[in-house]
């Protein structure tokens, strides 16, 4: 299952990012706690890499606590800030302000010794399609200021929002990146609703959702939907039987597939299957090993077609 999905107005994003980086302090970034490497967009590091940075984990409230505590010491190992947060309720929204704050701590008093009476903070705020920015966003300012909506990309300009009377925001649309080297990341961002189910085939994706959590989580479909198998039975054999156990049959008997594989993803990512992290920060040595691998051997190709093209052509 390939997946490649960078509509025309995310390439407008990254420019609008570029354009006004240079009018903010600190760049808040949301990602899914459920898929912390995943989730997390490349182009932003090196676009922020001047700025202070907040690592914001949304959806904590669906991730396993124990994953969410590794991933937590592995970005504050690179430098970031981290915040736990659960927008939906609210939980851990506020505390931004306070980490931004300190953060700017020594620039604020920095610029009042040189005379600026008035130093507001502003702030970026950036992250992936349906990572729950605009959720996150109307917590924190607690009214109805940004759009929201279950599917991605809701949000399609970028607006400033006044917080407090010396913070401010900057509010983007949500961007993902142009090509996805490792198709894990891509099948990742899908099972989370990152990318429209209307552009895939859901179907061939519940498959490969299952064979994932036969990995990270084995016994989490047989508790919610009280099916037994193990690790002999192939990922769509175990489909086949959700789809059994639900009832999601034809007329004539056979498993509605459509219908199973939309319930269970809608099940997942309301966390009705459980509180799952797809992935840990030891996968991600595991990732771009095999990235390289891949990008090695399309380098090879290139290399080898440039001399059959030499060849022909002598």
């Amino acid at each position: 299952m390939n997946i490649q999905w960078y509509p025309g107005h995310m390439t407008k994003t990254r420019r609008m990012m570029e354009e006004n980086l240079s009018l903010v302090d600190v760049v808040i970034e949301l990602i899914d706690a459920r898929i912390p490497y995943s989730s997390k967009n490349p182009d932003i590091d090196e676009l922020a890499k001047n700025k202070f940075r907040i690592i914001v984990m949304n959806k904590s409230d669906l991730a396993d606590e124990r994953c969410t505590a590794k991933w937590v010491e592995y970005f504050e190992a690179k430098g970031f800030k981290v915040i736990l947060t659960n927008s939906v309720a609210g939980k851990g929204v506020k505390s931004v302000t306070d980490v931004a704050r300190e953060l700017m701590a020594e620039k604020v008093e920095r610029l009042k010794a040189r005379g600026r009476l008035f130093v507001p903070v502003r702030a970026m705020i950036v992250g992936i399609p349906n990572v729950g920015k605009s959720t996150f966003i109307n917590k924190y300012v607690g009214k109805t200021t940004a759009k929201t909506g279950d599917k991605p990309g809701v949000t399609r300009g970028k607006q400033w929002i006044k917080v407090k009377k010396d913070f401010e925001l900057l509010d983007t649309p949500g961007i993902l990146w142009p090509k996805f080297e490792d198709q894990q990341v891509g099948l990742k961002l899908a099972y989370t609703g990152a990318i429209n189910d209307d552009i895939l085939d859901i179907e061939t994706m519940a498959v490969e959702f299952i064979n994932l959590l036969m990995k990270v989580a084995p016994n989490s479909l047989k508790t919610r939907y009280e099916v037994d198998y193990d690790s002999a039975d192939a990922p769509h054999e175990i489909f086949a039987k959700i789809g059994v156990a639900r009832g999601f049959l034809t007329k004539g008997g056979e498993v509605d597939t459509l219908r199973c594989a939309r319930i269970l993803m809608d099940e997942y990512r309301g966390g009705k299957i459980g509180r799952i992290t797809l992935e840990l920060p030891d996968d991600i040595v595991d990732m771009s090993k095999e990235t390289e691998k891949k990008a090695k051997e399309k380098r090879q190709k290139d290399l080898e077609r440039k001399r059959e093209y030499k060849k022909r052509n002598v």
